[in-house]
């Protein structure tokens, strides 16, 4: 019997999901249920990605939640001081919660992520894309090709191939 595992999911890896028109892999991805919080869902400010965002909570995509225990709504104000809310609100869901975190933010955020969870908890936009290749859900072909079409968004992968990422682990 596996263990299901629950990702808070920040607006970059949305975002980055939005743009390859792949959004409905979060849903298909056995073995993780990928939350999303209203700070996160706020941050979504081109109304075509809002509306696919809300139709895929409204599929049950995603799951929709709000900060609600004492624990994380102490974490995210401390967090809001260094880093933007849906982040701090991301993060401070899966510290109190002990989910993982997908995001692709660095510096603070990465630091604090780090920290907080330990490197097998934050999975990034590669991360996912490497476990719906493992998964069958997309070929090696089909995610170079969302890498491509990322990096003309300005999100830049460290490396030429996924061929050449199967090989790292899929969590940071």
């Amino acid at each position: 019997m596996s263990t299901l595992r629950i990702v808070v999911t920040d607006s970059n890896i949305l975002i980055n999901l939005l743009h390859a028109e792949c959004l409905h892999l979060l849903g298909q991805l056995n073995g993780y249920e990928f939350v999303v919080l209203e700070d996160v869902i706020a941050e979504i400010s081109v109304p075509a990605q809002a509306a696919t965002l809300a139709d895929a909570i409204e599929r049950r995509v995603l799951k929709r939640e709000a900060l609600s225990s004492l624990d994380a709504l102490a974490l995210y104000s401390e967090l809001t001081r260094t880093m933007g809310k849906g982040e701090a609100a991301s993060l401070a869901a899966a510290v109190t919660s002990g989910a993982l975190i997908a995001c692709d933010e660095k510096r603070a955020f990465l630091r604090q992520a780090r920290a907080r969870l330990g490197d097998g908890r934050i999975l990034t936009t590669p991360g996912f894309l490497v476990l719906a290749i493992h998964a069958g859900l997309l070929t090696v072909e089909e995610a170079d090709a969302i890498k491509a079409l990322l990096e003309t968004k300005r999100f830049r992968m460290s490396f030429a191939s996924f061929q050449d990422a199967l090989g790292a682990p899929a969590h940071a």
